[in-house]
Order: C-alpha cells, then sequence, then structure tokens
C-alpha cells in the first residue's frame, strides 16, 4: 500500500467532540481534508454552524451535533444520531473538555465535579457506546484522546494551579492505555495527544501573563500554531498509525524533556 493510501480517510465517518473551534477545529480540518466525513459536536449551536460552514468553503462534509459532554444523558442520543447520519463511525476524536485555576486547598468540589465530568466520565460514555455499536462490530476504529500534557506531568504553579486538569487528565491517559490493551483484538487503536501551550480560549489568560516564561522553556522557541497537531492526528486516525495503540504523544516544542 502507497504512503499517501495509508494516510488517505476516503469513506472514513469522524466524530470530532468540541470540534466547533480551538484544536478541535484544527484537528476536524485535518481529517476533512484527507477525505473523512465530520460529526462536530460542542454546547454552542452558532459556533459549530460557523464551523461546519469554514469546512465547508474547504470542500469538506461536516455535520453540526449540539451536546454538552458534561450532562451523561444526553450523550448516548447525540451518539445515536450521529451513527443514523454518517452511517459508521471509524473515527472518535474526544477533545471536549474544561479547565479551573485554583490553588489545590481552596479548589471548589462542584467544580472538581465538573471537570471530572466532563473531562473524563463523558468521554468514557461516549467511546463506550460507540466502540459497543460502531467499531467493535466493524472490527475497526480509531479513538484519539485530546489529553494535555498535564496527563503526564503537573503544572508549574507559578503559571497555573489546576489539581482537577491535571488529575482528569493524567485519567484520560490512564483509560487510553487500558482501553487500548482491551480493544486491540477488535482492531482498534486508542491512543492520546497531549498538547503542551497553545493558543485557545481556555489558555488565553495564561498566555497573556507568562507566554515568555513558556517560550523560553521551550526548546522549540514557540507555543503550538494553528498546524502543529494536525499530522499526528492524520497519523493516529489512519492506517499509517495501524500498529500504534496505548501511545501517550505529546506536541509541546520539547518543552516536557527538560
Amino acid at each position: 500500500m502507497s504512503v499517501k493510501k495509508l494516510f488517505d480517510l476516503s469513506g472514513r465517518g469522524a466524530i470530532v467532540t468540541g470540534g466547533s473551534r480551538g484544536l478541535g477545529l484544527q484537528i476536524a480540518e485535518a481529517l476533512g481534508e484527507m477525505g473523512a466525513t465530520l460529526a462536530l459536536t460542542a454546547r454552542k449551536k452558532d459556533e459549530l454552524d460557523e464551523a461546519v460552514a469554514r469546512l465547508a468553503k474547504q470542500g469538506v462534509t461536516a455535520h453540526a451535533f449540539v451536546c454538552d459532554m458534561g450532562k451523561r444523558e444526553a450523550i448516548v442520543p447525540v451518539a445515536e444520531a450521529i451513527l443514523k447520519r454518517l452511517g459508521r463511525v471509524d473515527i472518535l476524536v474526544n477533545n471536549a473538555g474544561a479547565t479551573w485555576g485554583a490553588p489545590a486547598e481552596d479548589h471548589p468540589l462542584e467544580a472538581w465535579d465538573k471537570l471530572v465530568s466532563v473531562n473524563l466520565s463523558g468521554m468514557f460514555v461516549l467511546t463506550q457506546h460507540l466502540a459497543r455499536h460502531a467499531m467493535i462490530p466493524a472490527k475497526y476504529g480509531r479513538i484519539i484522546n485530546v489529553a494535555s500534557v498535564n496527563g503526564v506531568q503537573a503544572n508549574d504553579p507559578r503559571l497555573v494551579r489546576t489539581a482537577a486538569y491535571v488529575a482528569t487528565k493524567h485519567g484520560v491517559v490512564g483509560l487510553t492505555r487500558q482501553l487500548a490493551a482491551e480493544w486491540g483484538r477488535h482492531g482498534i487503536t486508542v491512543n492520546a495527544i497531549c498538547p503542551g501551550f497553545f493558543p485557545s480560549k481556555m489558555t488565553k489568560a495564561t498566555l497573556g501573563k507568562d507566554l515568555q516564561m513558556i517560550i523560553d522553556a521551550t526548546p522549540g522557541g514557540r507555543v503550538g500554531n494553528d498546524q502543529d497537531l494536525k499530522g499526528a492526528a492524520v497519523l493516529l486516525a489512519s492506517d499509517a498509525g495501524a500498529h500504534i495503540t496505548g501511545q501517550a504523544l505529546v506536541v509541546d516544542g520539547g518543552a516536557t524533556i527538560i
């Protein structure tokens, strides 16, 4: 098989949660460019509609589905609606997430519960349903969980203090490995992408006050840009990544190696 064919996603159905903006939309653009038909989920319909229109201008077919990943009861009905619309789901990108900044001793428990619900529990509910009803029967699947460098290390408290976020992202990496171990026999790969600092709504405050410190601590001398996750996502979503599973790929310009 040619290398181009290995990366080709034509005919594949893909879901990207939190796909209306930021890193999720960048990943959606990459998968769509390689031929996948997309279903995007997010909480805000207007942002989803804008993303679908943007993708359409790039020649990518995408459908919008409003879903709050923190509301467990809403997830399965949306998953069923997507399966009905696409006819198949080969690729799942679990990108939706939330964060909360506070010293650990003052971290509100309601914020802890919210992050566990969105970052971990909601992701598992969706993944479990799609594995059971789409990927395992098809004996094929590519699952990509967008974790964070905080899935493999703690935050420098001089920058930000995010106990619940770090705990849930470590949970995402652990779950990634366990699902890879259990579902490999079904032809399903499960991997995590762990981005470092990328400009986004979630990182706006930190980059606004500590950008130079972050750049100085990064061997690559910059934060992530609009292209830096695309290649990794396509690799892990395609047949080119068929022998890669249970891995946590850090994309951070080398910041975590120091």
